[in-house]
């Protein structure tokens, strides 16, 4: 058997812990023995080979899969959703495409392309989020590489950015030649906590048909030099937008 950790609330490198026995992709867990009497009195159908330990509530949450996705199995997104609301540091997406069937499908777009402003929009589920995760002292950043000129799929989301960037998710933006020129990939993914790769699956219309999921050293690496290259080189909202108004 061999054991993959997968995380611990510990502070001192004692338990609790989780592993996953990569194997059979059971879950260890190392925790404290249960010891009260009263509570090993309410246990049901004990066989003699089991024992039973206490961890926090957070070690779960955090850390538990709520899913075992195959390497590679395309899965739905809405199954790794929970990653924004329970990864320990950082959040980074980039975005490569140019343009998304869930914006032209929105509220947002109708009413920018009636020529309303949408840049303050009130918080939605997202950014609501975005607020509690980096009051905790998480980050949420992102890259959307753009051509020139624009798609109008990109103006719309640097006209919709600064309600992004007030929740405090930091985005920046990067041409798509100085992309081209570092060697980026031209496909869009999530790396969460510099150890998680969440590869975004579209279609030739711009709908998310799903994600796949990677924890492989060598491609975590690989996306981990794509964002410090793209960040390094990219323009943050404002100065991108104050850049685009000059050109015009």
């Amino acid at each position: 058997m061999t054991l993959r950790f997968l995380g611990t609330t510990s502070d001192g490198g004692d338990c609790p812990t989780l592993y996953e026995d990569t194997d059979t992709g059971d879950i260890v867990v190392q925790g404290d023995k249960l010891t009260d009497p009263e509570h090993l009195a309410q246990l049901r159908d004990v066989k003699p080979s089991e024992t039973f330990v206490r961890i926090p509530r957070e070690l779960l949450t955090r850390f538990a899969p709520k899913e075992l996705p195959v390497p590679g199995e395309l899965i739905p997104f809405k199954e790794i959703a929970h990653v924004f609301e329970t990864f320990a540091h950082t959040a980074w997406r980039l975005e490569t495409r140019r343009g998304y069937a869930t914006d032209r499908n929105s509220e947002p777009w109708a009413r920018w392309t009636a020529g309303q402003d949408v840049a303050h929009d009130p918080p939605n589920a997202w950014r609501r989020n975005v607020a509690e995760q980096t009051r905790q002292g998480k980050r949420f950043g992102r890259v959307r590489v753009v051509d020139e000129p624009l798609t109008e799929g990109q103006a719309f989301l640097l006209a919709r950015a600064p309600s992004n960037v007030a929740a405090g998710d930091e985005v920046r933006y990067l041409l798509r030649r100085d992309a081209d020129r570092l060697g980026l990939p031209n496909a869009d993914f999530w790396l969460i906590d510099s150890r998680t790769l969440i590869t975004l699956v579209f279609d030739d219309a711009d709908t998310t048909l799903g994600v796949t999921v990677s924890e492989e050293p060598a491609e975590v690496l690989a996306a981990c030099q794509a964002r410090d290259a793209a960040w390094h080189f990219a323009s943050s909202t404002a100065d991108f937008a104050r850049r685009i108004r000059s050109d015009m």
